[in-house]
């Protein structure tokens, strides 16, 4: 999978800081129909509860309320989203802990919810709806998509674009990895937990 594609124009938007959450977080509790991440870690993320309840406002002020943003993969995963979770190290704690108090995440399903382990993995990206694309620095953790307050946040960069063929590149290349194409070369492999090609 080694390729330098031509150049050529593509509309993008910078992000930086809480402008993950804003652009990348905000985009992935709204996804409808799938949401593909790939991280290196994975991590707890609490994400503001923008749910309508009586007598209180849906705009976030400081004073917002939080719940796990697995809960919310949990209601999409309920309503039909296929969500995948590609990540190179196992999760935080505190990550299996939220997993495990939701059901409808604990039984991989196609068209569902699925995790899948792969120790090279190291790009990030953030697929929305075959929609909405993110590359960039941050991790899927609160820390790298601007989750936590200032003085919190690691400096992290990134790019988000509705490019169609950046979309059909970066999700091909998502699948790939994910179908286990590359796992009989890799070099790991004897020490990978799991190989996703089930050999």
């Amino acid at each position: 999978m080694d390729f330098v594609r031509q150049y050529r124009p593509v509309s993008l938007a910078l992000v930086a800081g809480r402008g993950h959450y804003e652009a990348v977080v905000k985009a992935a509790l709204h996804c409808e129909r799938s949401l593909w991440i790939a991280t290196a870690n994975l991590k707890e993320l609490m994400v503001e509860d923008e749910r309508a309840r009586p007598g209180r406002r849906r705009t976030v002020s400081r004073g917002a309320e939080f719940r796990s943003v697995l809960a919310v993969l949990a209601e999409q995963v309920g309503r039909g989203a296929e969500v995948r979770l590609l990540h190179a190290s196992p999760p935080s704690g505190p990550f299996r802990a939220d997993l495990r108090r939701l059901p409808i995440l604990q039984r991989p399903t196609r068209g569902g919810f699925d995790m899948r382990l792969c120790p090279r993995v190291h790009f990030k990206a953030v697929i929305v709806d075959s929609e909405m694309l993110y590359l960039g620095s941050a991790n899927w953790t609160g820390a790298g998509l601007g989750a936590k307050g200032e003085g919190r946040r690691n400096f992290e960069l990134g790019l988000t674009s509705r490019d169609d063929l950046l979309l059909d590149e970066v999700q091909g290349y998502f699948d790939r990895i994910w179908s286990g194409g590359e796992c009989r070369a890799c070099k790991l492999r004897d020490r990978c937990p799991k190989p996703l090609d089930g050999g």
